[in-house]
């Protein structure tokens, strides 16, 4: 799907506001046929539209409290197979790949500060990982978002 139209981004806008609202729920406050609206929600799932639902479930009651972002310098020549490796690390809970100074940057979640440490030295075991910069995060202030670009 290339682009949104008027009906998507009000769906998308809806979902939200209220992301556990059923079809009929917002059928009825977009003013659609429950049909339309199922329709479009399986067309907006089956091209992508939709980013994991795991990134709402909070690691705190897991056992996870503590969050840090790992900025992480590697070879370029085995970067795929860093990632790699970092994927089989339970505690990384994303990375992307930046351009810049910093070749890739991994978030990270832990116990405590002695947790963070073992999950650092892993990262630091790494073939290809020539160091690490590590930063505890203190809190999110501005939470993951889209409304205000469906609104813009």
């Amino acid at each position: 799907m290339t682009g949104y139209d008027p009906v998507d981004r009000a769906l998308l806008s809806a979902l939200a506001t209220d992301p556990r609202a059923t079809v009929v729920a917002l059928a009825e406050r977009l003013r659609m046929s429950r049909n339309t609206v199922q329709a479009r929600m399986a067309r907006l799932e089956s091209s992508g539209a939709f980013l994991s639902f795991e990134r709402s479930i909070d690691p705190s009651p897991l056992g996870y409290p503590l969050e840090a972002f790992v900025a992480v310098h590697a070879r370029q020549k085995v970067l795929a197979e860093v990632v790699d490796a970092l994927s089989e690390i339970p505690e990384v809970i994303q990375a992307h790949g930046l351009s810049g100074q910093i070749d890739l940057l991994v978030r990270v979640v832990c116990r405590d500060a002695h947790d963070l440490f073992r999950i650092d030295e892993a990262i630091l075991a790494i073939e290809g990982v020539e160091r690490t910069e590590t930063s505890l995060a203190m809190g999110e202030l501005i939470p993951f978002r889209l409304r205000p670009l469906l609104e813009h």
